[in-house]
C-alpha cells in the first residue's frame, strides 16, 4: 500500500471548515520549513471526508491563502473525498485480521456506562461478541490492544498511552457511512508514501490510534513530529471552533516571519518586508528542529505574533 520513495516527503493536509488562522499558518509553516531544510517535498491534502463540516467556498480561500504566503506544494492535490474506495478496501484487510467489528450502541448508551476517556465518554466494548441492537445500521470500531502504544516523537520525546484505557475500541466508521478521520488519514498518508508528518500537538492524541492501525495494516508508519500549538488570550487552541481570526494573506511576509518566531525561528532584521520567498529560503538554510520550542501550547506573544 505504502509507495516506496527515498527522499523525504511531508505533507499538510487542512480541513475546509473555514479560512485558515494564524494557529493553521504556523502547522503548515513547520512542516513547510522541516521539508524544505530536508530537500524533500512537501504535499498538500484536502481532508473534506465529512461532508456537514465542509463550508462552501473554504478549499478556494484556503489555496489561495497559502499560494499568497508562498507555499508551493509538489504534485497534485490530493482530496479525501475522493478515496473512498481506498478506505473500503482498508476495512476489508482490518476484517481480514478480525481487527474490527460492527458496533451499534448509541452515543447516550455509551455515556451510561461511565466511563472516562480522553475525548468524552470511553466505549464499554459492549458490541465486541456482537451487535446489541441488530436492527440498528452500525458503526465499524478497531478493537484496541491491551499493552500501551508507545513512540518516539522527534520533539516532543516519548509518548505512551493506553488505548483501552484512553479511548476503548475507537470507529474506523461511522453508522451513516462517513470514514473515521483516523481511517482516512493512514490510509492516505501511505498511498503518498510520507514518511514525515509534522503537524500540531493538539493532534498527539490522536496518534497511537494511528500507529495501531498501521500495525494491523502491517505498514509501516512515518516519523512523527507534534509542533506546539497557539493559544489565545483565554488559553484556548486557536480553531475555527474559537472563532479565531483568519490571516490577513495580504500581509504577507508579517505572517510568514510571525510563524517562523513563534516556532523559534525569528527571521534577522534585514529580512523585516522581504517577501515570502525570501523567508522560505533564509528558513530552509537555518531551520533546526532543536530550536523549536518542546512544548505542546504556546501563548501568542502580545505585539510580536501578527496575523
Amino acid at each position: 500500500m505504502r509507495v516506496k520513495v527515498g527522499a523525504y516527503r511531508g505533507r499538510f493536509a487542512p480541513t475546509p471548515s473555514g479560512p485558515l488562522h494564524f494557529g493553521s499558518i504556523v502547522a503548515a509553516t513547520g512542516s513547510y520549513a522541516d521539508a524544505l531544510a530536508h530537500g524533500g517535498e512537501w504535499h498538500l491534502r484536502i481532508d473534506d471526508l465529512d461532508p456537514p463540516r465542509v463550508a462552501a467556498g473554504a478549499e478556494a480561500a484556503i489555496l489561495a491563502c497559502l499560494e499568497a504566503l508562498g507555499f508551493q506544494w509538489t504534485g497534485p492535490i490530493v482530496r479525501q473525498s475522493e478515496r473512498r474506495d481506498a478506505y473500503e478496501h482498508a476495512l476489508a484487510r482490518l476484517e481480514e485480521t478480525g481487527g474490527i467489528y460492527p458496533c451499534t450502541c448509541s452515543r447516550a448508551e455509551i455515556a451510561r456506562a461511565g466511563l472516562p476517556g480522553i475525548e468524552g465518554p470511553r466505549y464499554p466494548g459492549t458490541c465486541r461478541a456482537g451487535p446489541s441492537h441488530p436492527d440498528r445500521a452500525p458503526a465499524l470500531r478497531v478493537r484496541v490492544p491491551e499493552a500501551p502504544i508507545v513512540f518516539e516523537d522527534a520533539l516532543q520525546g516519548t509518548v505512551r498511552q493506553d488505548l483501552a484505557m484512553a479511548t476503548g475500541d475507537f470507529v474506523v466508521r461511522r453508522a451513516d457511512g462517513v470514514y473515521a478521520y483516523h481511517l482516512a488519514c493512514v490510509v492516505d498518508d501511505l498511498h503518498s508514501g510520507f514518511d514525515t508528518v509534522v503537524r500540531g500537538a493538539d493532534l498527539l492524541d490522536s496518534t497511537p490510534r494511528q500507529l495501531w492501525l498501521y500495525q494491523l495494516l502491517n505498514e509501516t508508519p512515518p516519523a512523527y513530529l507534534h509542533l506546539p500549538v497557539a493559544l489565545d488570550a483565554g488559553g484556548q487552541k486557536l480553531s475555527k471552533q474559537t472563532l479565531a481570526d483568519p490571516v490577513d494573506s495580504g500581509r504577507p511576509s508579517s505572517v510568514v516571519a510571525s510563524a517562523l518566531t513563534f516556532l523559534g525561528h525569528p527571521p534577522p532584521v534585514e529580512l523585516a518586508g522581504s517577501a515570502p520567498s525570501q523567508l522560505w529560503q533564509w528558513a530552509r538554510q537555518h531551520w533546526r528542529r532543536e530550536r523549536i520550542p518542546k512544548r505542546v501550547a504556546l501563548p501568542l506573544p502580545p505585539g510580536r505574533v501578527r496575523a
